[in-house]
């Protein structure tokens, strides 16, 4: 049975770029990233719109606060010292009522706080400036969110890795994990592997793989579906950036926006809809195991009752595109549904607790032969290499 001293499941952006800080870290010992796909990247990873956050919306102290600005200026070096493609191409947040205009400062003061650089309050003549189909009364500006394709990202992650020693198996799903004295024993699909220590960055499998463990942290992973069109090639020159709405301050979602590719493409979207699958990217994707996990667990319902609303105005806009373009419009007024085109979907790993809530923070958690990152949603890919610095601060091996 092969033996290595640290074990880290899952082979997304978080799972590489801790893998290569580990190699770092340590250099003599042995470290293998176990992914259950025959690519890297493939989920939250693979279907990410590719912003890099600047850190706006964070409440101030939480760890999504404290990693992301840090964190995108890491990644920032990183691309530039192995010349990997990005573009600050700045994220406009538009207020187009009066009861949003606070809502829009208070976001100001808190992007502030977290030592966001470069934040302005614009009126409406500059936001023309910026983005001219957009109409609204005011604006926040950052010139320091910009776009990436995390897939590039995560295989230099993993080319450093490799070329440090570290070894990747890929199309090894992790099936249970048992402890003794001294180690942990994997067991995956192609065999047993034997571990000092774990790092669980298995994003939306998370939960279960700590429960593999016999750990119950009282959290479990709902898949929410995000929902998006791409604007045709003649729409595309209606987009110069990124433009969001003022988002509502008690849900983790942002609500639908425009967002530039790096490859010149622009997304509208996503609605945020519960999937019926973990790896649910089309609407009737359905996986009982998954439906069971989320349909048993307390937290959920408790979750469903304070938020059916909301739910229900998403899954209405989810199946009527008029809807979906009509909250577009909201920002292009002159959008339509003839300049939609290609729609896609990524599933996001929604951490719930107990009580229902929505986990709001990064959740990593630690025992004496493991740490778990439970739950690292958006900015978890900007913030990659910083979560990473942070689990090598937390490892005792």
């Amino acid at each position: 049975m092969k033996k290595f001293d640290i074990s880290i499941i899952g082979g997304g952006i978080v799972g590489l770029a801790t893998a290569m800080y580990a190699k770092e870290k340590y250099p003599e010992k042995t470290i293998c990233v176990f992914e259950k796909e025959n690519i890297l990247a493939k989920h939250q990873t693979g279907n990410n719109s590719g912003v890099i956050h600047a850190g706006i919306y964070y409440q101030p102290n939480s760890q999504k606060a404290k990693f992301c600005w840090p964190g995108s200026l890491l990644l920032r070096k990183f691309c530039d010292q192995n010349e990997i493609e990005y573009e600050m191409c700045g994220k406009l947040i538009i207020a187009t009522k009066e009861d949003e205009i606070e809502r829009l400062n208070n976001l100001h003061e808190r992007g502030l706080k977290n030592g966001v650089e470069g934040l302005e309050l614009i009126d409406k003549q500059k936001i023309k400036e910026i983005e001219p189909y957009v109409e609204a009364i005011k604006g926040l500006w950052s010139p320091n969110t910009g776009i990436i394709d995390y897939k590039k990202l995560t295989e230099a992650y993993a080319n450093i890795f490799n070329n440090n020693g570290g070894l990747i198996l890929k199309n090894h799903e992790l099936m249970n994990i048992e402890e003794n004295d001294k180690s942990l024993i994997l067991e995956t699909n192609i065999g047993e592997y034997e571990t000092n220590y774990l790092i669980n960055c298995s994003g939306l499998f998370a939960d279960r793989v700590a429960k593999m463990m016999d750990l119950d942290f009282d959290v479990r992973i709902v898949p929410f579906r995000g929902e998006y069109y791409t604007l045709t090639n003649e729409s595309e020159k209606m987009v110069n950036g990124l433009i969001y709405p003022v988002p509502d301050p008690d849900l983790p979602f942002l609500g639908v926006h425009f967002t530039k590719r790096i490859n010149g493409e622009v997304e509208a979207g996503p609605n945020a809809v519960m999937a019926y699958s973990r790896e649910g990217y089309k609407k009737f994707d359905i996986n009982l195991k998954d439906m069971y996990e989320s349909f048993s667990y307390p937290g959920f319902w408790k979750m469903v009752k304070s938020n059916w609303k909301t739910g229900l105005s998403e899954q209405y806009r989810s199946l009527n595109k008029l809807k979906f373009v009509k909250s577009l419009q909201t920002l292009i007024p002159s959008i339509s549904s003839q300049d939609l085109t290609n729609p896609g979907a990524g599933v996001r790993a929604q951490a719930i607790d107990k009580n229902g809530n929505l986990l709001q923070d990064f959740s990593i958690v630690k025992t004496n032969n493991s740490l778990h990152v439970l739950s690292a949603p958006s900015p978890g890919a900007t913030s990659s290499l910083k979560i990473a610095e942070h689990l090598m601060k937390e490892i005792t091996i």
